[in-house]
């Protein structure tokens, strides 16, 4: 199958392209190089099945080269992914995010891309839900600007699959950690404590610490990718991509402290705008469905990833 990536030279987009190569597919990554590096795709560029395109998805240029290309499926994860980015200027995020899905989905329509497997967010598209792990079937419910327009994705999405009858599966993504993440950006908490405990640098935690999250390792979400990708898989299904426990900033901290070998001595600082307290996502329906499941327990995909960090400050 031939596989087309947005956001390719990412954290998520490099990780989900090496497994689409492994599996043995030609893959096209996509990337505008804003945020995405090059050097995640250093393992990519040595397999001739894959061939890498800089383009923005935002751009009129798109089309054309997704008519080059010809992908029977695309991956779309190029995206804004900062919550207070979205807050402090909503008209990029909404460019990025919504008009950015709706230019995917239309050069796909186009070039007559048969599945699209879309990037949603299971850690913020339902708000402050009562009743955790939350399913699917939970009403919508943003409370940042950054949840409203994956949420608005979505809806493109399915209108893509019911007009045209383009084969399209959402996953709402938990927080995704594991190597390859950026740890000097805004999010990313992982890699942020990682990097700052290997370096000697204090850490800081937003709030009193019992903001939870369900984190989720990244080669388990590229293998809901590699799942989804077959027209009928899960088709016009949104599905939860997490683990369904939920790990408190406290307690992940002392995690990430444990497995670096540091002593586990955060900072408190004033919460941030547009953090939910809690959250965690029902996954059964992807077992169901796809027959995914993670596989990664948190404590080896810290160890993992603090393997990753370690090497990454290492190398000159």
């Amino acid at each position: 199958m031939r596989i087309l990536v947005t956001g390719a030279a990412g954290f998520i987009g490099s990780t989900v392209t090496d497994r689409m190569l492994a599996d043995g597919h030609d893959v096209v990554g996509v990337d505008d190089l804003s945020t995405g590096k090059l050097q995640n795709l250093a393992a990519a560029a040595t397999d001739s099945r894959f061939a890498f395109e800089k383009a923005d998805v935002t751009g009129d240029g798109l089309a054309a080269l997704f008519d080059r290309v010809r992908p029977e499926a695309v991956f779309h994860l190029a995206a804004q992914i900062d919550v207070r980015i979205s807050i402090n200027d909503p008209l990029l995020d909404a460019r990025l995010n919504v008009l950015g899905t709706i230019n995917v989905c239309e050069a796909s329509r186009l070039a007559g891309v048969a599945k699209i497997v879309h990037t949603s967010s299971g850690g913020s598209i339902y708000g402050s839900p009562a009743v955790l792990p939350v399913a699917e079937d939970v009403p919508v419910a943003p409370e940042s600007q950054y949840a409203a327009g994956k949420a608005a994705g979505e809806l493109y999405l399915n209108v893509y699959r019911t007009t045209y009858g383009v084969s399209t599966t959402a996953l709402a993504l938990a927080n995704v950690y594991g190597p390859r993440q950026d740890p000097h950006g805004e999010a990313g908490v992982i890699a942020i404590f990682g990097t700052a405990m290997l370096e000697g640098r204090p850490t800081k935690i937003f709030g009193d610490g019992t903001t939870s999250r369900d984190y989720v390792f990244v080669g388990d979400v590229a293998d809901a990718f590699a799942r989804s990708a077959l027209p009928e898989a899960a088709n016009g299904r949104r599905l939860n991509i997490g683990t369904g426990v939920e790990t408190t900033v406290l307690d992940l901290h002392s995690r990430v402290a444990r497995a670096v070998g540091v002593a586990d001595e955060p900072l408190l600082a004033a919460p941030r705008a547009g953090e939910l307290q809690r959250i965690s996502l029902d996954c059964g329906l992807a077992e169901r469905t796809i027959g995914w499941r993670p596989t990664v327990p948190l404590d080896e995909g810290l160890r993992r990833t603090v393997d990753w960090l370690r090497t990454s400050l290492e190398r000159p």
